[in-house]
């Protein structure tokens, strides 16, 4: 796996306060980036910027705060960023979470699908002017495996009114963020930008430690057989900088090769369909 020379080079990664978006920015950092980390809490963030700075003393970080279940934080975001930066070589879409309840956002969708897409599609379609002018850029999108599980028909009930499974909402949000980076390729075409899509491995971190009772035990339980924070985050740090990729857009990665998306993925009528709800959602143009 060859990593690029990242000096000169901006990255804004969300849910970059733990877990392998916490590692991302470690690794993109040593590779000399400036590294703009995003979460929600500001005690979390200082802590992250001072774990970065303990194994990487010169690393370049910047922090911002945002709120991915709000629609008006993403907003804020976007227009933070652009304000104090002149270019985006990397946005990394790595935030994430599972609920076992159906709770609603602010702006009054589903969470998981909120957070876990609807933020993404948002934030991307908001520095996209920026990704652009800044030259080979790249955009990359943390799925996962889950997305196998993930059905087509989610495109009909995407606030999981009619039936709610915690899982399953979280199996569909990933097979949405495969489905997202497929159509956004298609729009990128013949541009400098391009996007991709991950599984990071079944990653050991804080991830669906946020529920309660038999869910939350699941997790615990299942720690032990799972990979490292800094392993997991292979995959997104070799499609945010190496020259291996530069150029490959709208394909599906897992160990940093490849991979076969699921059927469902692979379809361009519900990339499109996706990204019409989005849209109209967001309010943003098609």
């Amino acid at each position: 796996m060859t990593l690029g020379n990242m000096q000169g080079k901006v990255c804004l990664i969300t849910g970059a306060t733990s877990g392998i978006g916490l590692e991302s920015a470690r690794a993109l950092a040593a590779q000399g980036a400036t590294v703009v980390l995003s979460g929600r809490d500001p005690g979390r963030g200082e802590a992250a910027l001072a774990e970065v700075r303990r194994t990487v003393p010169d690393a370049k970080l910047d922090l911002m705060l945002a709120d991915l279940t709000s629609l008006a934080s993403v907003r804020k975001l976007a227009g933070d960023f652009q304000v104090k930066y002149s270019r985006l070589d990397v946005l990394l879409n790595n935030a994430g979470l599972i609920l076992n309840e159906r709770k609603l956002t602010v702006d009054g969708f589903e969470t998981t699908f909120a957070t876990n897409h609807l933020a993404h599609f948002l934030l991307t379609h908001l520095l996209l002017d920026l990704l652009k002018a800044s030259g080979a850029s790249r955009v990359v999108n943390v799925s996962s495996e889950g997305h196998r599980l993930g059905s087509l028909g989610y495109l009909d009930d995407l606030q999981g009114e009619r039936r709610f499974n915690g899982i399953l909402a979280y199996d569909n949000s990933k097979l949405a963020n495969v489905l997202f980076t497929r159509a956004l390729a298609r729009r990128l075409a013949g541009k400098k930008v391009t996007t991709n899509s991950l599984h990071p491995g079944v990653v050991r971190s804080s991830f669906g430690l946020n529920n309660q009772g038999f869910f939350k035990f699941i997790f615990q339980m299942a720690g032990p057989l799972m990979i490292s924070a800094e392993k997991g985050a292979r995959t997104s740090v070799y499609l945010a900088s190496s020259p291996e990729v530069e150029g490959v857009s709208g394909k599906y990665f897992s160990k940093c090769k490849v991979a076969r998306e699921s059927k469902a993925a692979q379809s361009d009528e519900g990339a499109e369909k996706l990204w019409r709800k989005s849209a109209d959602l967001t309010g943003v143009g098609c």
